[in-house]
């Protein structure tokens, strides 16, 4: 156990999944500016859908698919199966957030589990699955399915998950929130205490509060207590009103034989919550991009050269070069399954080269370009807005725009990613095959 122990990396962290009822949970309040889910063009709770979880539906009712239930798990492992989402890449929420928050504590963590589409969330003993797809045109659906036995098992479609999850922090449109809090002994989050926002260029010493954060290796000095905010709880003195932290709900959870409680494992790996972070706000930039330009495109408005979509697809750019990347202090070892689920998932060149392949020593990928280029989101891009963003890539890439900000991307790193682009995605600008 003690060995189990020293394999482990001290920390706190916490992620908004599913839905809240009735409050906001993990982002911002929900604003008025720049929402645009009711906007006769996008019509997002109305248009029908055409994401994974919708597309299994169909299948069930069908009977072209079925789910299998199992006493231990329910519905998960079948799920997960049917989606292809790799079990490996399964991560814990500790803190007590989301619709089923009462299900959730240090000692029964939510496990979130994810590919570039989906990510499904368990808690052993809870009544439902929590799902949230990424339809390539509607933005991120939330789904429930219920965990009792049935003759035919159905997803239910759950609008009011947009209480939390159309907010500042997910662009103003339905999507994924990855946030950082610091959290009470049971899992409840600190009132009038700061939070954040997390994805790949947020430092690592702001990320994780609410999480539990794992390691196949030993935890050197950069990653000992609070190099990160996961496995930690907070308290305050009450006569002094100092801050008192305590990794005791870490301990706890290592020393509690999860596997033989439901759970499919213990971990919740720190390489699997670095890509988890990169790909929540690429999904949430996706989606604002195409509904701008549908909206524009509407008003016979649809201009990507200059103006706001110009700006938005520069920002899509820019965070699919990894332009700015808070790196892992110390090299990190990830699950050798979740590795290859990733690898599999993502073209390779000519040359056995993919933006699937991690780096996780300097930074998170060998080759410094999204592997969600090829997500169904990124290719449901109008024609217009898509050859933008690849023009936009090619200048930063050719070095057409020379900008210092653009220096972390070596002459090296920046072949590569053209060819790679080249041989994998068919659907370039002429122009620009080379």
């Amino acid at each position: 156990m003690a060995r189990r122990r020293r394999r482990a990396l001290t920390s706190v962290a916490t992620l908004g999944l599913a839905c809240a009822a009735g409050a906001w949970l993990y982002g911002k309040p929900v604003s008025s500016v720049g929402r645009l889910d009711d906007h006769p063009a996008i019509q997002y709770t109305s248009r029908p859908t055409n994401d994974r979880v919708v597309k299994l539906n169909r299948n069930l009712v069908e009977g072209t698919r079925s789910l299998r239930h199992d006493h231990r798990t329910g519905y998960l492992l079948s799920v997960l199966d049917a989606l292809g989402v790799p079990v490996e890449s399964q991560l814990l929420v500790f803190s007590k957030t989301g619709i089923q928050r009462d299900y959730t504590g240090p000692n029964t963590p939510r496990a979130l589990f994810f590919n570039a589409s989906v990510i499904v969330g368990y808690v052993p003993g809870a009544p439902s699955l929590e799902l949230a797809a990424h339809d390539p045109q509607q933005g991120v659906v939330f789904y429930t399915l219920e965990q009792a036995p049935a003759p035919t098992p159905t997803f239910t479609r759950r609008t009011t998950c947009l209480t939390c999850h159309v907010s500042s922090d997910t662009l103003e449109v339905p999507g994924t929130i990855a946030r950082s809090h610091l959290v009470g002994d049971d899992g409840r989050m600190l009132a009038n205490v700061t939070s954040h926002t997390v994805d790949h260029r947020t430092p690592h010493t702001d990320r994780w509060g609410g999480w539990f954060v794992t390691s196949t290796m030993l935890a050197p000095p950069p990653y000992a207590q609070l190099g990160h905010l996961g496995n930690i709880t907070t308290s305050l003195d009450p006569s002094t009103g100092t801050s008192i932290v305590s990794n005791k709900v870490f301990i706890d959870w290592i020393d509690s034989a999860p596997e033989t409680r439901g759970y499919l494992s213990g971990a919740s790996d720190i390489a699997t919550l670095l890509i988890f972070d990169h790909q929540m706000h690429a999904m949430n930039l996706l989606t604002r991009l195409n509904w701008e330009s549908r909206v524009a495109a509407s008003g016979g408005r649809l201009e990507v050269t200059e103006g706001p979509l110009r700006n938005r697809v520069n920002q899509l750019a820019d965070y699919l070069l990894f332009v700015v990347e808070a790196p892992p202090t110390v090299a990190l070892s990830p699950p050798s399954g979740f590795v290859a689920s990733l690898r599999a998932s993502v073209p390779r060149d000519r040359l056995g080269r993919s933006f699937g392949q991690l780096d996780l020593d300097k930074r998170l990928l060998r080759y410094p370009c999204s592997y969600m280029v090829y997500s169904e989101a990124f290719d449901g891009l109008s024609p217009a807005v898509k050859e933008a963003v690849y023009r936009r890539i090619f200048d930063i890439l050719l070095g057409r725009d020379a900008q210092r900000r653009y220096a972390n991307l070596s002459p090296a790193d920046r072949a590569a990613i053209v060819e790679i682009l080249r041989d994998t995605k068919p659907d370039l600008p002429a122009d620009l095959r080379g």
